[in-house]
């Protein structure tokens, strides 16, 4: 397990891959693609046999490029982390937040990957991964990303608590592009650990981070809903978002909206967990139809983030 302190004083828990699991999956990954090179190889020579050298040189070097660098990329990318090699080790790639890896994430690690893998037979990446903490090679430093053990036991899930029920859906019209992913680290970690801080320093923690929220999605806090919940609310918003993208769910309140944790996706678990009933009933249902329905704020005291009770 390793441990990751953020700027919010908030401790990160991901059962991190270490290099003996890295470099079997990096090994499977080569083998797999050595075996395309040299097929798609045989082919395009028997194709071009009555080129000229220059030709054909040119071709195998598109060849190269495009199997053994663009091949990993792609693949990376359309399975959100998941190589045949890390598939086969219960390794996935994410983001230093937990969610899935974009584009860019897996552009920035083929390119490095070139360099400290291909061109050096792997020792750069070796040498990188064991003076990391968490045992990222340089392309992760680089990308913002980091391999994680997507096969872990049910206990050691990060759990994201989920909002109250009268705030899910509150946020699907917001624009959540501009907000930085040290940001939701910051929210995701301070949700997870709400339970263990100091009532009034989770307050200050909470009202800071949701000050920042607020200035980079435009989205302003609703009359008293707590900070808390107004966090745990949009997180699950770009949670639900996150999961339609990765898992093909576009069915509001189908499985992609259940459950809150995208930490738990994160390291592998599909299958949303229920929500634990300490947490269902730290939010009373009373004015929750009329808040979902879009009219008045529920009547009374608006019940307190800190009601958040992380499993056992």
């Amino acid at each position: 397990m390793s441990e990751l302190v953020t700027g919010e004083a908030v401790a990160l828990e991901l059962r991190t891959a270490r290099l003996p699991s890295r470099a079997l999956a990096v090994l499977i990954d080569l083998a797999a693609a050595f075996a395309v090179y040299i097929a798609v190889s045989v082919a395009l020579l028997a194709a071009t046999a009555s080129l000229d050298d220059a030709a054909v040189a040119a071709i195998s070097v598109a060849t190269f490029l495009l199997v053994l660098v663009g091949g990993p990329i792609a693949v990376e990318t359309l399975s959100h982390g998941r190589s045949l090699g890390k598939l086969a080790c219960g390794l996935r790639v994410v983001r230093d937040d937990g969610g899935p890896i974009r584009f860019r994430h897996a552009l920035v690690r083929g390119a490095m990957g070139v360099v400290e893998i291909l061109a050096t037979f792997g020792i750069v990446a070796c040498v990188a991964s064991l003076v990391s903490a968490r045992g990222r090679r340089l392309g992760d430093v680089f990308a913002g990303t980091l391999v994680v053990r997507e096969r872990v036991p049910a206990g050691w899930a990060a759990y994201v608590p989920p909002p109250p029920p009268w705030l899910v859906g509150r946020f699907s019209e917001i624009d959540l592009s501009g907000v930085p992913d040290g940001l939701w680290l910051a929210i995701r970690q301070y949700l997870m650990r709400m339970g263990q801080l100091d009532r009034q320093v989770g307050a200050a923690m909470a009202e800071r981070l949701a000050g920042d929220l607020e200035s980079c999605t435009g989205a302003p806090l609703p009359h008293g809903v707590p900070h808390g919940a107004y966090l745990a609310a949009v997180v699950h918003e770009r949670q639900t978002r996150d999961a339609r993208r990765a898992f093909g769910s576009g069915r509001p309140g189908g499985p992609a909206d259940v459950g809150g944790g995208f930490g738990q996706q994160a390291v592998g678990a599909v299958a949303p967990q229920p929500v634990v009933p300490a947490v269902r009933d730290a939010y009373p249902p009373a004015g929750a139809e009329s808040w979902q329905a879009g009219g008045a704020e529920p009547e009374g005291e608006v019940p307190s983030v800190t009601g958040f009770v992380p499993p056992a």
